[in-house]
């Protein structure tokens, strides 16, 4: 059952992981010259806690929804700021729309990769814990986890991006799938 929003910023912050996430799937891989995603979920908790009393909905799902719409807007405000360009209502949806599938694609990855009824049911908060499994894998790995899983390519473009054989692209992705599982169910994150 879903009690509202958090009252406590520490309640607040495991959704932080999930946020970075989906802010790295729509700025893609790290480069000079974009907006850092830290920074723009770090926006995105501090307009949520100030914003918290706005806040009308009654589910987990919903309040996904609403930390998915601040990001979406902090993420319109980076490329404005980076670029110097007007606000633009359709990239600001179109923004709000990409978040939405990667959301989506978050879910899919999660049903078709750890099936066990347990594991699907209360899928936001899953969504939540995968992300912060991912944040907990070494850099590599993550990397491979979200280019593979989450943007769809294909392990030879992954290979050619991180200048690895597909071999070793091969290895961190096998990796990557067997920490990431250690981490998501309940013997691996108590061992921790």
């Amino acid at each position: 059952m879903f009690a509202g929003p958090p009252n406590a910023d520490s309640e607040l912050s495991r959704w932080r992981q999930y946020l970075l996430l989906l802010a790295r799937l729509q700025l893609g891989p790290p480069r000079q010259g974009k907006p850092d995603a830290s920074d723009v979920v770090q926006q995105t908790m501090i307009d949520a806690v100030r914003q918290r009393g706005h806040f009308r909905g009654t589910s987990e799902l919903e309040w996904a929804a609403w930390l998915r719409r601040i990001l979406a807007c902090n993420l319109a405000d980076a490329f404005r700021t980076l670029h110097r360009q007007k606000r633009d209502a359709d990239r600001l949806q179109s923004i709000e729309s990409a978040l939405d599938r990667s959301s989506a694609s978050l879910g899919s990855f999660l049903a078709a990769s750890l099936s066990s009824p347990s594991i699907r049911a209360g899928r936001i908060e899953q969504l939540a814990a995968v992300a912060t499994a991912l944040e907990r894998l070494p850099d590599a790995q993550r990397e491979v986890l979200v280019l593979h899983y989450l943007e769809s390519w294909p392990l030879d473009r992954i290979s050619g991006h991180l200048n690895r054989s597909p071999t070793a692209v091969a290895g961190l992705l096998k990796r990557g799938l067997k920490q990431l599982r250690t981490l998501l169910t309940p013997t691996g994150s108590e061992g921790s």
